[in-house]
């Protein structure tokens, strides 16, 4: 039986073999193998653990190898694979008869005490992906562990538990080998609150039918904060296998809280305007994934755009093409997905006037372009929806009720399965993701709808990814209203909501 632990890089990550040899000497233990900080300290929680737990600590030479040698180790969950190495190679472990492998993780406290670690799921997809059938980890990681469905997962509380499942004569605490769908699925706030703005409801349940990004800008008080808030609500629940991806990242990133299984319900991350690079893209000392990431099959929302550094801005431009981000460094490149539907909103001007009837912009030009120009042109052009938001009428805010919300997201579900069953395995399950080669094929038009299309794209001076764009936003609103061909007011409504955008000077002045 080999005992292995598990060392992450980026999305992915590495199965590593403890390997412990005890000879005579000086009484010491020697961590070889590329060892962190953590995992150098690691030697003297084990010595403690294995003292305290009625143990004998080997008072010989200890030389710990964590094998591939050329890997970077980090974390603090090789203590308890440690420990159990040094334990089985000075003979107090013995096994009845051989085992298969197992691989081990968990953080040791003094007195034996088992803490939890992040990134267990993608440990155990891993040791499944290269045969690993048995797993011992932490009380408070079982859940997560099971949300890979396969093999037998042991959670144990204390090293001395862990002994004794090695050892095979007592029965673990925790054995599971069926699967776990279990998450967060929040109280989400209700779509029905948007009231007296009708275009503005249309393209958000648009943008939510096909994943397309959006831009919301207006004065301030109009509701693009609201209305983006409430877009969650709408999104239908993960797929299994979109669940344990995001799971994956939220645990590597550290945000999965302990004893939860799989996250069923799409991401929300609404990141201060303040971000570093390394916090909204992913990467730091220890490469830990950014808000892209952890927005993955979800929605990123950049309240107050313009106030996000340009550069940060325009990094995003990758990722929304890839729907992944790779981080390259000095070390190595590591990558993680990033398949997220982008959500901006902003004020049409530094001081929010701009176009207000009851009050008046105090902006110069300059400044105004100066603005504009920190998202830049690259940026908006990846926007399919551009939607201006006007504060709406104390008459339409005390009025009537606004359609039902569950009558808007039964809509976009529909959508959604209509685009599931027409891409089938073409590696994509948006309008929004269609990659330009295969845009003609699933947006077709009459030959009608096309000299109109033409006519459309000439007067506004559109680009081909702006074409592109305006036809998938098509296909997304015939998929709404449940018809099989795309039709003329599906074309006039999709260029609509590109037009808003393209005739206003805010877009032109930026470069």
């Amino acid at each position: 039986m080999h005992i292995f632990a598990f060392s992450p890089a980026g999305f992915d990550g590495y199965m590593v073999t403890i390997e412990v040899d005890i000879r005579r000497g000086i009484p010491g233990v020697d961590i070889v193998g590329l060892p962190d900080g953590a995992v150098k300290e690691s030697r003297e929680r084990v010595r403690v653990a294995i003292r305290n737990c009625g143990f004998e600590f080997p008072s010989d030479r200890i030389l710990v190898n964590l094998s591939p040698a050329g890997i970077r180790k980090e974390g603090a969950s090789f203590d308890l694979p440690i420990a159990l190495g040094i334990l089985r190679a000075s003979g107090q472990i013995e096994e009845e008869h051989e085992r298969p492998d197992v691989m081990v993780l968990g953080e040791l406290q003094l007195d034996g005490g088992i803490r939890p670690v992040h990134g267990v799921l993608a440990a155990a997809l891993t040791g499944l992906s290269r045969g690993i059938t048995r797993f011992v980890v932490p009380e408070a990681n079982v859940l997560e562990a099971r949300a890979a469905s396969r093999g037998l997962v042991l959670g144990i509380r204390h090293l001395r538990e862990a002994a004794h499942v090695l050892r095979l004569k007592a029965a673990p605490v925790y054995a599971f080998s069926k699967e776990a769908n279990t998450g967060n699925n929040p109280e989400l706030e209700n779509f029905s609150d948007i009231k007296g703005q009708d275009v503005l409801r249309r393209a958000l349940e648009i943008g939510a039918a096909g994943r397309h990004n959006l831009f919301l800008f207006g004065p301030p008080g109009s509701g693009k904060t609201m209305a983006a808030r409430r877009v969650p609500g709408l999104l239908p629940l993960l797929t299994r296998e979109d669940s344990i991806e995001v799971t994956r990242i939220h645990s590597l990133a550290g945000t999965l809280p302990f004893h939860q299984g799989l996250i069923t319900a799409p991401p929300f991350r609404i990141p201060h305007h303040s971000a570093s690079m390394e916090g909204m893209i992913g990467g730091g000392k220890q490469v830990k994934p950014g808000e892209i990431s952890l927005a993955h099959k979800g929605i990123l929302f950049l309240d107050e755009a313009a106030e996000f550094r340009k550069p940060l801005l325009q990094s995003l431009r990758e990722p929304i093409e890839t729907g992944r981000v790779d981080i390259a460094r000095a070390a190595g490149t590591c990558w993680f997905p990033a398949d997220f539907m982008l959500i901006m909103a902003a004020n049409p001007c530094p001081c929010g006037n701009l176009g207000r009837d009851e009050a008046a912009c105090l902006c110069s030009l300059h400044e105004i372009t100066l603005y504009w120009k920190r998202i830049g042109s690259a940026l908006l052009d990846r926007i399919d929806l551009r939607v201006p938001v006007k504060p709406a009428a104390v008459t339409d805010l005390v009025g009537s009720e606004p359609e039902p919300a569950i009558n808007v997201k039964n809509r976009i579900r529909e959508a959604a399965e209509r685009q599931k069953k027409r891409y089938g395995t073409s590696g994509f399950t948006f309008n929004s993701r269609i990659p330009p080669g295969l845009v003609r094929r699933f947006c077709t038009l009459s030959p009608e709808l096309e000299e109109l299309f033409v006519r459309a794209v000439k007067k506004l001076s559109l680009s081909s990814r702006a074409c592109h764009s305006i036809l998938k936003v098509a296909r997304t609103i015939a998929d709404v209203s449940g018809d099989e061909k795309i039709g003329k007011y599906h074309v006039l409504e999709a260029v609509q909501h590109r037009r808003y955008g393209d005739s206003h000077y805010f877009w032109k002045s930026s470069p």
